[in-house]
């Protein structure tokens, strides 16, 4: 089976040992509480180890690459080996692809290390650390030092108190998703009723369970339908509006609920494995599974479900949604295996790059979404940068599409938005469905997020991306739908400047600067 990562990175200074700015006297070094218990303890699990720097003393000549090289060996003497360094000499002046925030260290190491950056864990102390993962496509954990600024704990996708605590959480998260081995089944249903981008998530976890089954039958409601049938996996699709979970459920009657059981039973299902998120509950259905023969099923429970539930699961606070979801599948023994990488996925077919960017101005809700005028000023500066901007459009969105500018995508279907988005350089996109679509498709995304639910479990997974937007206004972890603070504060203060830098950012050159540097 696919383990859940291949690598942890590590900064060095305040992260490993403490920070001495710009030093080169390896009698200096002191390593961070705890470092080389957790850093054994990574090791001892199959990990491999390496370190991602910046040193701009070399470039102010503060040190020499020789007391460089021996600071770097004492760390070893203290905490151990690594299995790569990757420094980056040069200052902030440089504009260089190597200097944190950008992503050249991390994706320098995972290529060392015989991996990819989306299997890869970063460690740091400051927020350059998990801008650095983020914009390679690697997960983040902030361990916060007295330096560390609050707006970077905020915005952190991950936050801990300590190495020891890293390292826990690491490995716990590998626990979660690793199943233990169990014979082939025969038929599984499994359950996602909820959006597009909800469906999208639960992906690798339903690729698990086919690697496990004969055939997989997938129960989602109609808002999800679309991606349902993007899915690589699924052989069979029902769809049905679930009251308990719908976001404007009908009323609730007899004949609904009887032809619902009748439609479960019609599937001759050996197990169900139901999929949801942290405030819907998934003992209703349980009910009518089990009115319905289902033999075993499996779900996440915080409520006592009696005699509803084979397999109770339980997952701690803050997980990412596809790996809530994969950890729900490897307590039913469905692991993904050898190869699959565990990142979403839809059957598309590949695109070549196409030289222009995608927005999408709108959300699933309206405090995800960032106010148009805003949208409409991104879209001048990307426009003012060289760059060709195509704008789409959900269904009942073209006004708001039309507000914003662009050139417009005109209708499509979920399917052909994938491909769109699949032939962009980049995704500009508040937190909805289109971004975790471009996840799907491996296209970098620009991640306008309003806070209202935690990054570190929605926002675009195991893909370069960057976020922005304030991280810790006060709709932060609210859950609203409607925005609660007047003026939307936490998306209405991204500057249009900040969008064209992180379009940059991920590797993206602005066409025409790029035309003027080969004249």
């Amino acid at each position: 089976m696919t383990a859940l990562h291949d690598a942890v990175l590590f900064d060095r200074d305040g992260t490993l040992i403490a920070d001495v700015p710009y030093n080169g006297d390896p009698a200096l070094v002191t390593p961070m509480p705890g470092a080389r218990a957790a850093l054994d303890r990574l090791r001892a699990a199959g990990l491999r180890l390496g370190v991602v720097t910046n040193q701009s003393g070399l470039a102010r000549g503060l040190f020499t690459p020789e007391q460089l090289a021996a600071v770097n060996a004492r760390v070893e003497d203290l905490l151990g080996p690594f299995d790569t360094w990757q420094v980056c000499p040069h200052d902030d002046t440089a504009g260089c692809r190597c200097r944190k925030p950008a992503p050249g260290l991390v994706t320098a190491a995972a290529a060392a290390l015989g991996t990819t950056p989306a299997r890869c864990v970063v460690v740091g102390d400051i927020g350059r650390d998990m801008a650095a993962a983020a914009a390679a496509g690697a997960a983040g954990v902030l361990v916060p030092t007295p330096v560390t600024l609050p707006d970077e704990v905020a915005a952190a996708p991950a936050v801990v108190a300590d190495l020891t605590a890293a390292a826990d959480l690491i490995l716990e998260r590998q626990a979660l998703v690793t199943a233990t081995p169990r014979p082939r089944a025969g038929t599984v249903l499994v359950v996602r009723s909820d959006s597009a981008g909800d469906v999208l998530l639960t992906g690798p976890a339903i690729r698990a369970v086919a690697a496990g089954a004969r055939r997989v039958v997938l129960l989602c409601g109609p808002r999800g339908r679309a991606a349902a049938e993007l899915l690589p996996g699924v052989d069979a699709i029902i769809e049905e509006r679930l009251p308990w979970i719908d976001p404007q459920p009908q009323p609730v009657d007899a004949g609904t609920l009887r032809r619902l059981t009748g439609k479960l039973a019609a599937v001759q299902a050996d197990e169900a494995v139901v999929f949801t998120s942290f405030h819907q509950s998934a003992l209703p259905l349980a009910l009518l599974l089990r009115a319905a023969g289902t033999p075993r099923i499996t779900a996440i429970s915080e409520d006592y479900p009696g005699s509803l539930l084979d397999v109770r699961h339980r997952v701690p606070d803050g997980l990412p949604e596809a790996e809530r979801a994969r950890s729900v599948a490897a307590a039913a023994g469905f692991g993904l295996p050898a190869g699959d990488d565990g990142r979403l996925r839809v059957a598309v077919e590949p695109q070549e790059r196409g030289g222009y960017l995608v927005v999408h101005p709108g959300a699933s809700v309206t405090a995800r979404a960032c106010p148009p005028e805003v949208v409409r000023r991104i879209v001048d500066a990307l426009t003012a940068a060289g760059h060709r901007v195509i704008v789409t459009a959900g269904p009942g969105e073209q006004g708001l599409a039309d507000q914003v500018g662009g050139e417009p995508a005109g209708p499509t279907t979920l399917a052909g938005l994938a491909r769109l988005i699949a032939g962009a350089d980049c995704l500009v996109s508040a937190n909805t469905g289109p971004a975790h679509l471009a996840a799907a498709v491996g296209t970098p995304v620009v991640s306008l997020y309003a806070p209202t639910v935690p990054f570190g479990q929605w926002g675009p997974y195991r893909v370069p991306h960057v976020r922005l937007g304030d991280a810790a206004a006060p709709c932060r972890n609210t859950r609203a739908t409607i925005c609660p603070v007047p003026g939307h504060p936490c998306l209405s203060g991204v500057a249009p400047s900040d969008v064209v830098a992180a379009v940059r950012l991920l590797g993206v050159p602005a066409p025409a600067l790029s035309e003027e540097i080969a004249a």
